[in-house]
């Protein structure tokens, strides 16, 4: 197995999100998607010509997904809308959650089958159980998975039926199993957080499927083997690091997005990129997330 090195982390693009969230590499557009949560943008970074778009979306904006083209399902606050982002032509909104309106939806991804998995949480950070786990199939039908989560992140695939799921709250990354039926076979705790190590926030697997974790509040990036130890760490120069997904050329680049929320002047001298997209380089391969994947049925009635 190949020992890990990367190089040093370059900042790709100097921002100041105050909730860096959803990196998304997509592959035919040479581009990485991510967003700002709380500033409802999505960004769009072509690492080809270094062409750099910022898309304003009308709710908070958790995560994207991509279907084909322009086509993006976004994970807002209370829906998922199906949306071409160049013509901004909504195609179909799903609503999430109107019982509870203080939630929103928070990370998402989808697994190798081409389905969408995302979790909700109290968009007030309280300390409630008030989040879930959902999965939208390719017949956009919406199943509960899980509940009782304070602020879900993750989920990472290791295949179809095998997953890791965080609870950032609980500073708790879970491995679950699940069946055909979406039922749950086991959850067990795979990693439990000190204080000093920060909080577990988005995450992504490289082929060896080492578990690549963003530290809020940690200023780095740790990798966890499949037992949970950690075997390498790559310190950051932003003091809450919020997601990673690995793209580029060979989809050996890791993108990892990071935060100015819940920083004071002391933390933002100390860490002045904070809020930045970064890169690294790395001697590892990644999982390319893939496409959203729509029935045919109903890609005739919607596309």
């Amino acid at each position: 197995m190949n020992k890990i090195k990367t190089l040093e982390p370059k900042v790709l693009w100097k921002l100041k999100c105050k909730l860096g969230e959803g990196t998304l590499w997509v592959k035919e557009h040479k581009s990485i998607y991510f967003v700002d949560i709380k500033k409802k943008n999505i960004f769009i970074l072509n690492i080809k010509n270094n062409k750099k778009k910022i898309l304003k979306v009308n709710k908070e904006i958790g995560f994207l997904a991509h279907i084909k083209g322009n086509i993006f399902i976004l994970g807002l606050q209370g829906e998922l809308r199906i949306q071409n982002l160049r013509t901004k032509k909504i195609i179909k909104s799903i609503y999430v959650e109107p019982e509870i309106k203080l939630n929103r939806t928070n990370d998402g991804k989808t697994d190798p089958a081409g389905n969408l998995w995302f979790g909700t949480m109290d968009n007030l950070e309280r300390k409630i159980e008030k989040g879930s786990l959902y999965k939208l199939d390719k017949n956009l039908l919406l199943s509960k998975i899980d509940k009782k989560y304070m602020i879900t992140n993750g989920p990472a695939f290791i295949d179809q039926f095998n997953f890791y799921h965080t609870d950032s709250r609980k500073k708790l990354i879970y491995k679950i199993k699940i069946n055909k039926n979406n039922k749950i076979l086991n959850k067990k705790i795979f990693k439990r957080f000190s204080s000093k190590e920060g909080v577990p926030d988005g995450m992504t697997l490289d082929k060896n499927k080492n578990l690549w974790v963003a530290h809020f509040h940690g200023a780095c990036v740790s990798v966890f083997n499949k037992k949970g130890k950690r075997i390498y760490q790559i310190s950051l120069p932003a003091k809450n690091i919020t997601n990673c997904t690995f793209g580029g050329d060979n989809n050996s680049e890791l993108f990892v997005t990071s935060a100015t929320k819940s920083t004071n002047k002391e933390d933002m001298k100390k860490y002045k990129l904070s809020g930045a997209l970064f890169s690294i380089k790395t001697n590892m391969k990644g999982f390319i997330q893939k496409k959203f994947i729509l029935s045919n049925a109903k890609k005739r009635s919607l596309l």
